[in-house]
């Protein structure tokens, strides 16, 4: 199964609003794979002075980078997430916003090319009354979020995956990347098959340590029914 953990960074909230930034963990059979999709993205409107104090960037920034439109990475994102189920905290607002950019260009919505799965309505149902915000999420599995003092979206992205990973199959399984030859692969850490080919030593007690035991037993049966490794 494959699944792209996603996040977007946008100008505001409400219509006419735009995404500014991408961020992208891709995750395969409950493995980080190491692939990502990350763009900043010039709006060609204002960002909303909310809006900036979360994430901290602005349209001078954007256009000093030269950051592409939405138009100019559509088909680069599409293909990457297409076919994936995305897993989005608060989906509604992040698959709203990249419907309204897809609409744009007349392509289609994303849950024609993609399922969805929501991880605030995961974590409502799973913890009724609680707090549920991605912080709140990352203290309940202990996940250190220290690093993030603005939010960004890749950053929220690769944060999300663990606590998705956490909520749905607490320890998650761990891969790393290698190269085999000229090809990538990923190596699963298999501690129960490494452990079947390990022999492990006998240590027997010794003549004197087995006497020593003996006399301990008789101790017991005088100042008991009897050492139950006696009984018949």
């Amino acid at each position: 199964m494959r699944q792209i953990v996603l996040d977007t960074e946008t100008t505001g909230i409400g219509e006419g609003h735009r995404i500014i930034e991408i961020g992208c963990v891709e995750v395969i059979e409950r493995k980080l794979t190491g692939r990502h999709y990350h763009k900043y993205i010039n709006p060609q409107r204002d960002i909303d002075a909310e809006a900036q104090e979360v994430h901290g960037i602005s349209n001078e920034w954007l256009i000093g980078t030269g950051a592409p439109v939405f138009a100019q990475v559509a088909d680069e994102f599409r293909e990457f997430i297409a076919g994936a189920e995305l897993v989005i905290h608060n989906a509604a607002f992040d698959v709203g916003m990249m419907d309204a950019e897809f609409n744009r260009l007349n392509m289609t919505n994303t849950r024609e090319f993609c399922g969805v799965m929501d991880t605030l309505l995961l974590a409502r149902e799973m913890f009724p009354g609680s707090r549920v915000s991605l912080d709140a999420l990352c203290k309940r599995y202990d996940i250190d979020n220290s690093h993030r003092e603005l939010h960004g979206a890749l950053l929220d992205a690769e944060i999300l995956a663990d606590v998705y990973l956490m909520m749905t199959g607490g320890q998650t399984d761990l891969a790393l990347a290698v190269e085999d030859g000229q090809q990538n692969g990923l190596v699963d850490i298999a501690l129960d098959d490494a452990l079947m080919n390990v022999e492990l030593p006998v240590i027997r007690a010794s003549g004197s340590e087995l006497e020593a035991h003996e006399q301990f037993l008789n101790l017991v049966d005088k100042k008991s029914d009897g050492a139950i490794w006696r009984r018949s």
